[in-house]
Protein backbone atom coordinates (compact mmCIF):
# COMPACT_ATOMS: atom_id res chain seq x y z
CA UNK A 1 0.00 0.00 0.00
CA UNK A 2 2.79 2.08 0.73
CA UNK A 3 3.72 2.65 -2.97
CA UNK A 4 0.73 4.08 -3.93
CA UNK A 5 0.31 6.66 -0.43
CA UNK A 6 1.12 10.23 -0.49
CA UNK A 7 3.53 10.01 2.67
CA UNK A 8 2.04 12.45 5.58
CA UNK A 9 5.06 15.22 6.04
CA UNK A 10 5.07 19.02 6.89
CA UNK A 11 2.61 20.69 9.30
CA UNK A 12 -0.71 19.13 10.48
CA UNK A 13 -2.68 21.24 12.44
CA UNK A 14 -4.74 19.15 15.02
CA UNK A 15 -7.99 21.31 14.56
CA UNK A 16 -10.29 22.89 17.22
CA UNK A 17 -14.53 21.80 16.70
CA UNK A 18 -16.44 25.02 16.44
CA UNK A 19 -19.66 25.10 18.89
CA UNK A 20 -22.23 27.98 19.41
CA UNK A 21 -22.70 29.47 22.42
CA UNK A 22 -25.42 26.76 22.96
CA UNK A 23 -22.81 24.19 22.43
CA UNK A 24 -23.66 22.61 19.48
CA UNK A 25 -21.76 22.00 16.21
CA UNK A 26 -20.89 24.87 14.18
CA UNK A 27 -20.33 23.85 10.55
CA UNK A 28 -20.49 27.27 8.71
CA UNK A 29 -16.98 27.98 10.28
CA UNK A 30 -15.63 25.25 8.95
CA UNK A 31 -15.43 26.77 5.02
CA UNK A 32 -13.32 29.67 5.90
CA UNK A 33 -10.98 28.00 9.28
CA UNK A 34 -9.81 25.79 5.60
CA UNK A 35 -8.84 28.99 3.93
CA UNK A 36 -7.29 30.90 6.98
CA UNK A 37 -4.60 27.49 7.42
CA UNK A 38 -3.74 27.85 4.00
CA UNK A 39 -3.82 31.44 3.14
CA UNK A 40 -2.57 32.70 6.86
CA UNK A 41 -0.71 29.68 8.10
CA UNK A 42 0.29 27.70 5.15
CA UNK A 43 -0.26 24.84 6.57
CA UNK A 44 -2.13 22.58 4.09
CA UNK A 45 -3.00 19.38 6.31
CA UNK A 46 -5.17 18.54 8.90
CA UNK A 47 -6.06 16.01 11.59
CA UNK A 48 -9.81 16.07 12.62
CA UNK A 49 -11.91 15.18 15.97
CA UNK A 50 -8.49 14.85 18.10
CA UNK A 51 -7.42 16.33 21.56
CA UNK A 52 -7.39 19.34 20.42
CA UNK A 53 -11.12 19.22 18.77
CA UNK A 54 -12.59 17.45 21.73
CA UNK A 55 -13.49 14.42 19.75
CA UNK A 56 -13.93 12.44 22.84
CA UNK A 57 -16.61 14.81 23.93
CA UNK A 58 -18.50 14.57 20.44
CA UNK A 59 -21.16 11.90 19.64
CA UNK A 60 -20.42 9.78 16.59
CA UNK A 61 -22.90 11.71 14.66
CA UNK A 62 -21.14 15.23 15.43
CA UNK A 63 -17.74 13.34 14.46
CA UNK A 64 -19.36 12.51 11.40
CA UNK A 65 -20.79 15.78 10.50
CA UNK A 66 -17.25 17.22 11.04
CA UNK A 67 -15.55 14.92 8.93
CA UNK A 68 -17.21 15.42 6.22
CA UNK A 69 -17.17 19.20 6.24
CA UNK A 70 -13.83 19.22 6.55
CA UNK A 71 -13.28 16.51 3.49
CA UNK A 72 -15.87 19.03 1.69
CA UNK A 73 -14.57 22.34 2.19
CA UNK A 74 -10.81 20.99 1.90
CA UNK A 75 -11.46 19.34 -1.46
CA UNK A 76 -9.18 20.38 -3.95
CA UNK A 77 -7.68 22.85 -1.10
CA UNK A 78 -6.54 20.78 1.67
CA UNK A 79 -3.45 18.09 0.69
CA UNK A 80 -4.89 15.76 3.21
CA UNK A 81 -7.50 15.41 5.65
CA UNK A 82 -6.61 12.93 8.74
CA UNK A 83 -9.87 11.64 10.87
CA UNK A 84 -9.31 10.61 14.18
CA UNK A 85 -11.50 7.50 14.41
CA UNK A 86 -10.48 6.27 18.30
CA UNK A 87 -13.44 5.80 20.60
CA UNK A 88 -13.80 3.80 24.09
CA UNK A 89 -15.94 1.48 21.69
CA UNK A 90 -14.74 -0.60 18.92
CA UNK A 91 -17.91 -0.78 17.13
CA UNK A 92 -17.95 3.34 17.06
CA UNK A 93 -14.55 3.48 15.72
CA UNK A 94 -15.17 1.04 12.98
CA UNK A 95 -18.29 2.88 12.07
CA UNK A 96 -16.42 6.13 11.94
CA UNK A 97 -13.27 4.34 10.16
CA UNK A 98 -16.43 3.00 7.68
CA UNK A 99 -17.60 6.81 7.31
CA UNK A 100 -14.07 8.26 6.96
CA UNK A 101 -13.64 6.19 4.17
CA UNK A 102 -16.94 6.79 2.37
CA UNK A 103 -16.25 11.13 2.86
CA UNK A 104 -12.96 10.71 0.91
CA UNK A 105 -10.97 11.18 3.97
CA UNK A 106 -7.11 10.63 3.05
CA UNK A 107 -6.33 8.74 5.93
CA UNK A 108 -7.46 7.41 9.87
CA UNK A 109 -6.01 7.53 13.53
CA UNK A 110 -6.61 5.30 16.28
CA UNK A 111 -5.92 6.40 20.11
CA UNK A 112 -5.78 3.71 22.56
CA UNK A 113 -8.91 3.45 24.74
CA UNK A 114 -8.81 4.49 28.41
CA UNK A 115 -11.15 2.88 30.13
CA UNK A 116 -10.48 -0.53 29.71
CA UNK A 117 -6.91 -0.37 28.87
CA UNK A 118 -4.93 -2.74 26.26
CA UNK A 119 -3.26 -4.85 28.70
CA UNK A 120 -0.29 -5.41 26.53
CA UNK A 121 1.06 -3.64 23.04
CA UNK A 122 -0.68 -6.86 21.30
CA UNK A 123 -3.82 -6.25 22.59
CA UNK A 124 -3.82 -2.49 21.40
CA UNK A 125 -2.30 -3.68 18.08
CA UNK A 126 -5.51 -5.91 17.43
CA UNK A 127 -7.52 -2.80 18.50
CA UNK A 128 -6.24 -0.79 15.82
CA UNK A 129 -6.33 -4.06 13.49
CA UNK A 130 -9.93 -4.51 13.92
CA UNK A 131 -10.47 -0.66 13.14
CA UNK A 132 -8.34 -0.99 10.35
CA UNK A 133 -10.40 -3.80 8.50
CA UNK A 134 -13.38 -1.25 8.82
CA UNK A 135 -11.49 0.99 6.09
CA UNK A 136 -9.00 -1.40 4.74
CA UNK A 137 -8.04 0.79 2.21
CA UNK A 138 -7.42 3.79 4.19
CA UNK A 139 -3.72 4.74 5.77
CA UNK A 140 -3.96 4.03 9.18
CA UNK A 141 -1.93 6.04 11.73
CA UNK A 142 -1.74 5.01 15.59
CA UNK A 143 -1.93 8.18 17.44
CA UNK A 144 0.31 7.57 20.97
CA UNK A 145 -0.85 9.74 23.80
CA UNK A 146 0.29 8.74 27.08
CA UNK A 147 -0.33 11.65 28.99
CA UNK A 148 -4.42 11.63 28.36
CA UNK A 149 -4.75 7.97 27.80
CA UNK A 150 -2.77 6.67 30.51
CA UNK A 151 -1.38 3.68 28.98
CA UNK A 152 2.04 3.31 29.24
CA UNK A 153 3.33 1.02 26.44
CA UNK A 154 5.40 1.94 24.19
CA UNK A 155 4.53 3.41 20.87
CA UNK A 156 7.54 1.01 19.38
CA UNK A 157 6.60 -1.97 20.85
CA UNK A 158 2.94 -1.40 19.51
CA UNK A 159 4.85 -0.75 15.72
CA UNK A 160 6.78 -4.00 16.09
CA UNK A 161 5.52 -6.01 13.34
CA UNK A 162 2.20 -4.31 13.06
CA UNK A 163 2.94 -4.08 9.55
CA UNK A 164 2.28 -8.14 9.04
CA UNK A 165 -1.13 -7.99 10.69
CA UNK A 166 -2.47 -4.44 9.53
CA UNK A 167 -1.31 -3.18 5.61
CA UNK A 168 -2.54 -0.05 5.18
CA UNK A 169 -0.51 1.04 8.89
CA UNK A 170 1.23 4.40 7.43
CA UNK A 171 3.30 5.31 10.92
CA UNK A 172 2.42 7.18 14.11
CA UNK A 173 1.20 10.34 15.78
CA UNK A 174 3.77 10.23 18.95
CA UNK A 175 2.39 12.55 21.28
CA UNK A 176 4.68 11.85 23.98
CA UNK A 177 7.93 12.87 25.65
CA UNK A 178 9.92 9.49 25.79
CA UNK A 179 12.44 10.78 23.01
CA UNK A 180 14.12 7.33 23.22
CA UNK A 181 10.84 5.60 22.20
CA UNK A 182 10.55 8.17 19.67
CA UNK A 183 13.85 7.24 18.36
CA UNK A 184 12.76 3.78 18.18
CA UNK A 185 9.88 4.31 16.22
CA UNK A 186 11.56 6.54 13.67
CA UNK A 187 14.05 4.20 13.16
CA UNK A 188 12.16 1.29 12.64
CA UNK A 189 9.42 3.22 10.38
CA UNK A 190 12.44 4.19 7.58
CA UNK A 191 12.62 1.48 5.64
CA UNK A 192 8.80 1.09 5.82
CA UNK A 193 8.10 4.82 4.55
CA UNK A 194 5.89 5.35 7.41
CA UNK A 195 5.02 8.94 8.78
CA UNK A 196 6.08 9.58 12.12
CA UNK A 197 4.70 12.61 13.12
CA UNK A 198 5.45 14.71 16.39
CA UNK A 199 3.04 15.96 18.85
CA UNK A 200 4.74 18.48 21.15
CA UNK A 201 4.92 21.22 19.57
CA UNK A 202 7.20 23.68 21.93
CA UNK A 203 9.90 21.07 21.78
CA UNK A 204 9.39 19.56 17.77
CA UNK A 205 13.37 20.43 17.57
CA UNK A 206 14.44 17.74 19.59
CA UNK A 207 12.22 15.58 17.59
CA UNK A 208 13.52 16.47 13.70
CA UNK A 209 16.88 16.01 14.95
CA UNK A 210 15.72 12.39 15.68
CA UNK A 211 14.21 12.22 12.14
CA UNK A 212 10.82 13.01 12.11
CA UNK A 213 9.12 13.55 8.85
CA UNK A 214 6.70 16.12 10.13
CA UNK A 215 4.62 17.26 13.61
CA UNK A 216 0.80 17.78 14.56
CA UNK A 217 -0.23 20.19 16.68
CA UNK A 218 -3.10 22.73 18.05
CA UNK A 219 -0.46 25.74 17.78
CA UNK A 220 0.20 25.02 14.27
CA UNK A 221 -3.66 26.63 13.69
CA UNK A 222 -2.12 30.11 14.26
CA UNK A 223 1.79 29.61 14.40
CA UNK A 224 2.29 27.31 12.05
CA UNK A 225 3.66 30.38 9.64
CA UNK A 226 6.37 30.59 12.56
CA UNK A 227 6.82 26.78 12.29
CA UNK A 228 7.16 26.25 8.69
CA UNK A 229 9.74 29.19 8.90
CA UNK A 230 11.73 27.03 11.73
CA UNK A 231 11.39 23.73 9.11
CA UNK A 232 12.57 25.39 6.44
CA UNK A 233 15.71 26.90 8.80
CA UNK A 234 16.24 23.02 9.75
CA UNK A 235 15.85 21.69 6.61
CA UNK A 236 18.61 24.39 5.10
CA UNK A 237 21.18 23.88 7.51
CA UNK A 238 20.48 26.69 9.41
CA UNK A 239 20.62 25.55 13.27
CA UNK A 240 21.52 28.93 14.87
CA UNK A 241 18.10 29.97 13.08
CA UNK A 242 16.13 26.87 14.14
CA UNK A 243 17.10 27.09 17.55
CA UNK A 244 16.46 30.62 17.64
CA UNK A 245 12.68 30.35 16.56
CA UNK A 246 12.45 27.55 18.58
CA UNK A 247 13.45 29.14 22.32
CA UNK A 248 10.95 31.57 21.29
CA UNK A 249 8.21 29.26 20.48
CA UNK A 250 9.43 27.71 24.46
CA UNK A 251 8.40 31.19 25.28
CA UNK A 252 5.40 31.73 24.26
CA UNK A 253 4.29 28.10 25.37
CA UNK A 254 5.79 28.77 28.81
CA UNK A 255 3.70 31.72 29.13
CA UNK A 256 0.79 30.35 28.43
CA UNK A 257 1.59 27.57 30.78
CA UNK A 258 2.10 29.70 33.52
CA UNK A 259 -1.69 30.57 32.73
CA UNK A 260 -3.02 27.36 32.57
CA UNK A 261 -2.72 26.38 28.99
CA UNK A 262 -5.47 23.54 28.53
CA UNK A 263 -7.64 22.89 25.12
CA UNK A 264 -10.32 25.38 26.76
CA UNK A 265 -7.96 28.01 27.21
CA UNK A 266 -6.07 27.40 23.40
CA UNK A 267 -9.50 27.34 21.54
CA UNK A 268 -10.39 30.75 22.92
CA UNK A 269 -6.76 31.86 22.14
CA UNK A 270 -7.92 30.58 18.28
CA UNK A 271 -10.82 32.99 18.20
CA UNK A 272 -8.42 35.84 19.72
CA UNK A 273 -5.68 35.11 16.86
CA UNK A 274 -7.86 34.18 14.08
CA UNK A 275 -11.34 35.38 14.60
CA UNK A 276 -12.83 33.15 13.60
CA UNK A 277 -15.70 32.00 16.23
CA UNK A 278 -14.71 29.02 18.09
CA UNK A 279 -16.79 28.88 20.42
CA UNK A 280 -17.11 26.96 24.10
CA UNK A 281 -15.83 24.05 25.00
CA UNK A 282 -17.85 21.17 25.86
CA UNK A 283 -18.59 20.05 29.98
CA UNK A 284 -16.43 19.19 31.52
CA UNK A 285 -13.95 21.24 30.45
CA UNK A 286 -14.93 25.07 31.50
CA UNK A 287 -14.53 28.30 29.54
CA UNK A 288 -11.87 29.93 29.26
CA UNK A 289 -11.78 33.79 30.51
CA UNK A 290 -11.05 36.32 27.40
CA UNK A 291 -8.57 38.53 29.04
CA UNK A 292 -6.34 35.35 29.73
CA UNK A 293 -6.98 34.40 25.82
CA UNK A 294 -5.93 37.70 24.73
CA UNK A 295 -2.45 37.96 27.16
CA UNK A 296 -1.69 34.56 25.07
CA UNK A 297 -2.81 36.29 21.78
CA UNK A 298 -0.83 39.47 22.42
CA UNK A 299 2.34 37.26 23.08
CA UNK A 300 1.76 35.57 20.11
CA UNK A 301 1.65 38.62 17.75
CA UNK A 302 4.63 39.80 19.54
CA UNK A 303 6.49 36.27 18.93
CA UNK A 304 4.98 36.87 14.88
CA UNK A 305 5.89 40.35 14.50
CA UNK A 306 9.31 39.59 15.97
CA UNK A 307 9.63 41.31 18.97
Amino acid sequence: MSQNVKKLTGLVAATFTPLTAEGEINLSVIAPYVNYLIEKQNVKSVFVNGTTGEGCSLTVDERKQLAAAWCQHGKGKLEQVIVHVGCMSIKDSQELARHAASIGADGISVISPSYFKPINADALRLFIKEVSASAPDLPMYYYHLPGMTGVALEAADVLNGIEREIPSFQGVKYSGTDLRDLGQCVCYSQSRNWSVLYGVDEQLLGALVLGVHGAVGSTYNYLGHIVNQMLSAFNGGDHTQTRALQFKFMEVITFARTLGFDVSVNKQVMSEVSGLPMGPPRLPLLPCPVSKAQAIAQKIHNFSQGH
